[in-house]
């Protein structure tokens, strides 16, 4: 099996050759993989499997006559344009069609959908694009997407229960996009320890000049623990980091959003009525937690904001933007960094940036959270929450 090093190679060097030349490479490339060869060249590179065959007759009648090429060698580029060069309102309707229906771990370039490139092609025909579902498949592939088997969850929660989430958190930004209010993802990275010790990755140093930390990782070496809390605008690609010292409860996730909202919030969204949070299901923003809806019920009266909340399902928080639209850059900039003070950490988050744009602001907040904090049944009841129609466990409006 070929590696993606040799296959990039190999479609490097395809990209240079004429026409010509560039049909007898896949054709002995074809016929060196043997049996299937010619689907899987196809496969790899887009060229047609009639190509590809013809490649294959005119090089094994080299073997026994001098090939004679009847015409000329077309330039590149000339011959018939791919669909989406004639017609690019193609790949934006394949994209939106895809959107609603994308898992796989975002982290990484591969992303993979459930729907097949029939169900594309036919969606595309019933919208007035004829197109073949071999041409989906191309196009999609080089956007990409794979096939992929079902992935289990611990969790509870069915896939149509799922689906029907990622399509309606879907909705509900598109339309929060065009009212021009907040819609912000939130969730709690990874807790650090401060002082001296060894932070996953590496950095660049003089030879014989990386940083020594401790051997050990024990709790009474600390200078205490980082708790970060962030907030990432979908809209205007801005985040928040409060970076907390004591406990990861509800309070202190609202109190981050809080924050959030008079730093910044307010100031890009003078005249926001709502604002929408995308957030995990578990954690200190729980779709379950009582004292997480009560928190936001005091916002709400403070903020005089209308708090639309629409939870990921269980075993999806990968999926949650914040995670690779903001965390993981931050953990790509503190890589291989002791963390050695809570101003460091500071310092570090709001120097991450991105070749998008991405800006991040940061503080600490030195305020001590309570654990264990309790919420009566009459208190809960006066909480002015209302539950959505699709998946009320997940989705709900607090006013």
């Amino acid at each position: 099996m070929e590696t993606n090093h040799l296959l990039k190679k190999k479609l490097k060097y395809l990209s240079t050759l004429n026409e010509l030349d560039a049909r007898h490479y896949v054709a002995l490339w074809a016929m060196e993989l043997g049996w299937g060869g010619v689907s899987r060249v196809h496969e790899s590179t887009g060229m047609a499997m009639d190509t590809i065959r013809k490649g294959i007759r005119e090089v094994n009648n080299q073997s026994t006559s001098p090939l004679k090429t009847q015409g000329r060698i077309r330039k590149v580029g000339v011959g018939r344009k791919k669909i989406i060069s004639k017609d690019p309102e193609i790949k934006k309707r394949i994209d939106d069609i895809l959107e609603e229906s994308t898992a796989g771990d975002p982290m990484s370039a591969l992303r993979w959908t459930n729907k097949s490139t029939y169900a594309v092609a036919d969606e595309l025909s019933m919208g007035g694009k004829k197109i073949s579902e071999d041409t989906v498949r191309r196009i999609i592939k080089k956007e990409g997407y794979s096939l992929q088997a079902n992935i289990k969850s611990k969790e509870s929660g069915n896939s149509k229960e799922r689906d029907s989430q990622f399509r309606y958190i879907n909705t509900q930004v598109k339309q929060f996009s065009k009212s021009g209010n907040p819609i912000i993802s939130v969730d709690t990275k990874k807790k650090e320890q401060i002082g001296n010790f060894k932070n996953q990755g590496q950095r660049w140093h003089k030879k014989g000049e990386a940083e020594i930390v401790n051997i050990y990782d024990f709790k009474n070496l600390s200078k205490g623990k980082a708790i970060p809390y962030g907030i990432y605008e979908l809209l205007k690609n801005n985040g928040f980091v409060n970076v907390g010292m004591s406990h990861d409860t509800a309070e202190f996730a609202v109190e981050s959003i809080r924050e959030w909202w008079k730093c910044i919030g307010k100031k890009n969204y003078p005249n926001a009525s709502a604002l929408l949070i995308c957030a995990d299901g578990g954690g200190s923003n729980a779709s379950r937690s009582r004292l997480w809806k009560y928190h936001l019920q005091e916002l709400a009266k403070e903020t005089k904001l209308q708090i639309i909340v629409c939870h990921y399902p269980p075993g999806t928080s990968k999926w949650n933007k914040i995670e690779h639209r903001m965390f993981s850059f931050i953990s790509m900039n503190w890589k291989g960094k002791p963390l050695l003070t809570y101003e460091m950490i500071i310092s570090l988050i709001r120097n991450t940036t991105t070749k998008t744009g991405l800006s991040i602001s940061a503080k600490i907040d030195r305020k001590i959270y309570k654990l264990k904090e309790k919420l009566s049944k009459n208190e809960f009841e006066k909480i002015n929450l209302q539950r959505h129609e699709i998946n009320p466990q997940w989705n709900y409006t607090i006013s």
